[in-house]
């Protein structure tokens, strides 16, 4: 746990494939803190429940959210939020009724992740991949299981392309992180099945590191 790099304590691409990401160096970028932000305190059951209760009213639960890659010691690193010192999560959150994936996730980023919570200036590009929860109690999947007929929640994964400069206004109530690809990679114990499995989604990609 020792790589880790807490960061808020007080683009185009050029391949014809869009296979070249641009990555900045984590200097290039500023860290600061906001009021926290409200969490619900709820057992299992009570997520359960919650679930159940969104679905009779909205049906498909749908989640987005945002790989954001920066460099470090000339080696990618994943943007990660972390909440009591024990959960980790990418930057993002559910969608509300109608709202599309890149809208969504523009509004969930700068909610947590901007002052302002300006969700124009986010850089959306392709859904890296998907998961499913085909019941509520279940795990989430990286497919549909055969015997799943009305999945109960769907997590989408966005690249999200960084600027040069950019500055990161946190809640003070979670601690935005910066993970070597390496340390995540099937790391399922530490950071779950979703996160642990990104540098296998990354891998047809090629790292352009930009030292400003």
């Amino acid at each position: 746990m020792g790589d880790q790099i807490l960061l808020n304590d007080n683009h185009e691409t050029s391949s014809d494939q869009g296979f070249l990401i641009d990555i900045y160096p984590l200097s290039s970028y500023y860290f600061g803190s906001k009021d926290p932000l409200p969490f619900r305190d709820e057992t299992l059951a009570d997520r359960v429940q919650r679930m159940k209760s969104n679905y009779q009213a909205h049906g498909l639960r749908t989640c987005v959210e945002a790989v954001i890659l920066v460099e470090l010691f000339k080696h990618p690193h994943l943007l990660l939020l972390q909440i009591k010192n024990s959960i980790f999560k990418l930057p993002g959150g559910r969608l509300r009724p109608g709202e599309s994936d890149i809208e969504g996730l523009k509004r969930k980023l700068s909610r947590k992740l901007t002052v302002n919570e300006d969700k124009t200036d986010w850089e959306v590009g392709e859904c890296l991949g998907m998961w499913w929860r085909p019941d509520f109690e279940t795990l989430l999947y990286p497919y549909m299981p055969p015997d799943g007929k009305s999945p109960k929640e769907c997590t989408k994964l966005y690249l999200v392309r960084l600027p040069v400069s950019r500055k990161f206004i946190v809640p003070k109530n979670l601690k935005l992180l910066a993970v070597p690809l390496c340390q995540i990679h099937e790391n399922h114990k530490t950071y779950g099945p979703i996160i642990s499995g990104i540098p296998q989604l990354l891998s047809k990609f090629s790292f352009n590191i930009i030292n400003s």
